[in-house]
């Protein structure tokens, strides 16, 4: 039954709830901000559940462990989110600093214009993440999202809100020139805090070929790789597709994660709440590999086969 769980998990809860927010939303005549309610109860539903399974199914257990971050990974969350809900609810004013070119498909049905606006968006936020890596100024917002001990859900949420705000712009700005509805972007805004709580996820995942195409926690802890570079790999949000376009898809056996010591630690940041977030825009840069580097271009080069 454990590897039954370990096997359905992932797929069961990714379409499942956006299954059903899709479903909620076609059928839901109440205004915008009635919608975005019933989203954020549904993303609360869904870190519930995730925090159970990852008790029940840990990857490793000292990862469901606190480990003194509990309340500022709980805090990051409810600004993170608590500013995406404003972003929407703002979204016809950030329209109008984008001419409306009239081509989105708005009579087609409310599910294929999510896949759209999903491949959209993961594109342009798999290039700012991809980016933040190799630029010094993007990577002192960054290393707020890299700088956790522990890799469990609460991980993706966790960022520095000005670099949200620019994988924000980076993923709907092609969308909002093609006219996209309010309602499609609280979809999309709900599927990507779904993927984060996925991707960063300490349950012990195990969905075998689907791990490459879907950059759940088995996919993305390789990105966490410690050894210099090696970890740049896998920035895709939500497809591997884009990595594999751009050379850095990494799917080696699922095993060899649980061997290494892979997961990257952020070192310069404080622990604090907001601590990191002020460090990010202070220092001169922090180097995730540990070194006293100031940039991510000074990170030493590690070997690593990429898939093609």
């Amino acid at each position: 039954m454990a590897n039954l769980g370990r096997a359905l998990y992932a797929p069961l809860f990714f379409f499942g709830f956006i299954a059903s927010a899709c479903w909620l939303t076609e059928r839901q005549g109440a205004p915008l901000w009635a919608l975005i309610a019933l989203l954020m109860l549904a993303i609360a539903i869904a870190i519930a559940i995730s925090f159970i399974t990852e008790w029940k199914l840990p990857f490793k257990g000292e990862w469901s462990k606190n480990l003194g971050d509990g309340l500022r990974d709980s805090l990051h969350a409810v600004t993170n989110e608590s500013l995406n809900c404003l972003s929407i609810m703002a979204l016809p004013w950030f329209a109008l600093l984008f001419p409306d070119l009239g081509l989105w498909p708005d009579q087609w049905p409310i599910g294929l214009q999510l896949v759209i606006a999903i491949l959209a968006a993961d594109l342009g936020i798999t290039l700012m993440h991809w980016a933040s890596h190799q630029n010094k100024w993007l990577w002192r917002l960054h290393a707020v999202h890299q700088s956790p001990k522990r890799l469990y859900d609460f991980n993706g949420l966790m960022k520095h809100p000005a670099h949200q705000f620019l994988e924000a712009i980076a993923g709907i700005a092609p969308l909002l020139l093609l006219g996209l509805p309010e309602n499609i972007a609280a979809l999309l805004a709900f599927a990507i805090a779904i993927q984060l709580l996925l991707q960063h996820s300490n349950v012990d995942i195990r969905v075998g070929y689907l791990d490459r195409l879907f950059v759940w926690a088995p996919v993305h802890r390789y990105h966490r790789i410690k050894y210099g570079r090696a970890g740049d790999v896998n920035f895709a949000l939500l497809l591997s597709f884009w990595d594999r376009l751009m050379g850095t898809a990494f799917t080696e056996g699922f095993g060899v994660a649980r061997k290494r010591p892979w997961y990257r630690l952020t070192t310069g940041l404080p622990p604090g709440v907001y601590g990191a977030i002020a460090a990010a825009i202070r220092a001169r840069g922090t180097q995730a590999s540990g070194s006293t580097s100031a940039t991510p271009s000074g990170w030493a080069s590690g070997s690593r086969r990429r898939d093609k």
